[in-house]
């Protein structure tokens, strides 16, 4: 998963985030989604999160989707 619909992140999941200030560099952040910032169902540059950590940065890929349901 890319981290681009709203739909596949949640609370809890492990991700890797672009900071504002790493944009230009391309640098990931690995964390575990605290807040989901971004309103709209999707962004070309990634669901806005924050992490547990305080962080706040754009999702590029979703590292631990979670338990399998069904």
């Amino acid at each position: 998963m890319n981290g681009q619909m709203r739909k596949d992140i949640k609370p809890g999941l492990t991700v890797d985030i672009v900071l504002k200030e790493d944009q230009r560099s391309g640098k990931r952040t690995r964390g575990v989604v605290k807040d989901i910032l971004t309103s709209s169902p999707q962004h070309p540059h990634g669901i806005k999160v924050r992490l547990e950590s305080g962080e706040v940065g754009r999702v590029q890929a979703v590292i631990d989707p979670g338990p399998k349901v069904g």
